[in-house]
């Protein structure tokens, strides 16, 4: 299921087991979905966004400490400097890894809508205590709570717990909710088609967590405070 492959022009997009990171996300979330979810409806989720839009926000300072350069991109050795910095425990294969992971528009710096999904990934990947202690010098633990909340989420709608989201149990969570609406198809059609955006229908946790970003507004915040900074230097 893991090897299946996009459209011919898109293949860094699409899901490759062979990735150590992705592999070890699968794994991650699968010792999660051991537990069970909190969440009871798609709704639950949705409700969270306003919150969940307050806790992204915050992650701006932080944004701002491993920008060395004050350029609102985070380049590779600035994160590398500051993983260091803060002792987490990435391999510098896991950090190339990571880079390239969220960089989707290639452009060799993190974004912060990028930068957000990064702290997430690395919230979901190093839970042991060192990382823990590591992530408190960050000021992660305020975000942990937020974090928890999108792997929570992402474990309900994954109900075959494969680590991955298809067509089918996107409609069953929107059923769940909207049980007898005709327009819960077509809900959760769209919503999975934001989250799909390699198109091999599936969707893994990174794909998720970059469809989250956009819909409580993080995108577009982003590209506001671009412009402001644009206009700022003109």
């Amino acid at each position: 299921m893991g090897g299946v492959i996009g459209k011919a022009d898109t293949p860094k997009k699409a899901w490759v087991p062979e990735s150590k990171l992705e592999a070890k996300m699968v794994e991650a979330l699968q010792r999660r979905a051991s537990g069970g979810s909190k969440m009871k409806s798609f709704n639950s989720i949705i409700l969270k966004f306003p919150k969940i839009d307050k806790s992204f926000q915050k992650c701006k300072s932080i944004f701002e400490q491993f920008d060395e350069d004050s350029n609102h991109v985070i380049d590779k050795e600035e994160l590398r400097h500051c993983f260091n910095k803060l002792e987490i425990s990435f391999s510098e294969e896991e950090i190339n890894d990571l880079f390239e992971a969220c960089d989707i528009n290639d452009d060799m710096g993190i974004k912060f809508n990028e930068f957000i999904v990064l702290l997430c990934l690395v919230h979901l990947l190093k839970d042991d205590p060192a990382a823990q202690l590591a992530k408190a010098k960050m000021g992660m633990p305020d975000l942990e709570t937020t974090f928890e909340t999108l792997v929570d989420a992402f474990v309900f709608l994954d109900k075959n717990k494969d680590g991955h989201v298809s067509k089918s149990e996107m409609v069953d969570a929107i059923n769940e909710t909207a049980s007898g609406e005709r327009s819960s198809g077509q809900i959760a059609m769209k919503r999975f088609e934001e989250m799909d955006w390699d198109k091999n229908g599936m969707v893994n946790f990174k794909e998720f967590l970059f469809a989250f970003t956009r819909w409580v507004g993080i995108d577009e915040m982003d590209d506001e405070d671009d412009d402001e900074a644009g206009e700022e230097k003109a």
